[in-house]
């Protein structure tokens, strides 16, 4: 029996980007070992599908052990959180010693215009870009990828209730420009990558939507797909952060969210690239055909 290939965070929600991509490797018929925190409804799904789940924790050495020995290739995502650098390089420790030839690092556009003098306000940015110069350092056979901000994330978790209650989008993003991103393709990419990782050993590769507009134009998009008029109403930043705050979101979280927001009002996600469609032959979701996909969402029943 071939090898399985380990996928991290294989029990996601929002943006379940480690998911989606253990259902497309096993639809390839490829063996997948889905790496979860615990044990739950979500394991015993992924067990359902076929999956061999290891329950463990990217923090543990042991853990990773046990997620890592016999597999050759893998995915490493993990959420925002104030561990992450401990986890990448825990894992890649661990990656190194079990002889991993491909791993295939989940990273974020902003990375690419960091460096040892420029950062950003964000806790998690500095992570994600020492992580990758940890990674880079280790000799490990590496593909990093980063993908702008996804769909999943800012317009559907901030802007569902705003449009079903007052058909409104209500984002603290000014006029900037972005090109968000689904979280399926960014799924379709790392199988891609997972499914035949050799050519793009030690490249990076940038996942962003088909269109790069500003907040206005999306609003378009949401009353195409709706079938009703959405309007854009821009919101500042320092209430919207105290507002996640008092709901009791994580500090860490917070603060990246909200220099998200700022780098947003000041053209920072005003890019596009060609990597999706390259890597998968297909491009990616627009705007409009994923809120279509997701109208239920953002209609008051």
């Amino acid at each position: 029996m071939a090898n399985p290939i380990l996928v991290t965070g294989a029990a996601g929600r929002v943006g379940a980007v480690g998911r989606t991509v253990t259902e497309l490797l096993l639809k390839q018929g490829k063996a997948v070992r889905a790496m979860v925190r615990n044990e739950d409804q979500r394991a015993q799904a992924l067990r359902d599908l076929g999956a061999e789940v290891v329950i463990g924790d990217l923090v543990d050495l042991d853990s990773m052990h046990r997620a890592i020995a016999g597999c050759e290739r893998m995915y490493f995502g993990m959420s925002v959180s104030d561990a992450y650098l401990a986890a990448t390089v825990n894992t890649a420790a661990v990656a190194k010693h079990h002889g991993v030839k491909a791993f295939i690092n989940m990273s974020q556009m902003t990375v690419s215009q960091m460096s040892i003098t420029e950062t950003t306000a964000s806790p998690q940015h500095k992570l994600h870009w020492l992580a990758e110069q940890a990674l880079n350092w280790s000799g490990l056979p590496v593909v990093h990828v980063r993908p702008t901000v996804f769909m999943d994330g800012f317009f559907l978790i901030f802007t569902t209730d705003s449009v079903k209650e007052s058909n409104q989008i209500r984002l603290p993003f000014g006029e900037g420009k972005t090109s968000p991103i689904a979280a399926e393709d960014v799924a379709h990419v790392i199988a891609a990558l997972l499914a035949n990782p050799q050519p793009h050993i030690g490249k990076i590769y940038h996942l962003t939507g088909p269109q790069c507009e500003n907040m206005h134009f999306f609003a378009q998009e949401y009353s195409k797909a709706l079938g009703r008029t959405i309007t854009y109403q821009d919101i500042p930043v320092g209430p919207w952060r105290n507002e996640l705050l008092k709901r009791g979101w994580p500090v860490h979280l917070v603060n990246h969210l909200a220099a998200l927001a700022n780098l947003h009002r000041t053209g920072r996600f005003d890019r596009t690239s060609d990597d999706v469609r390259t890597l998968t032959g297909q491009g990616p979701l627009s705007v409009q055909e994923f809120v279509r996909k997701n109208a239920a969402t953002f209609t008051a029943s």
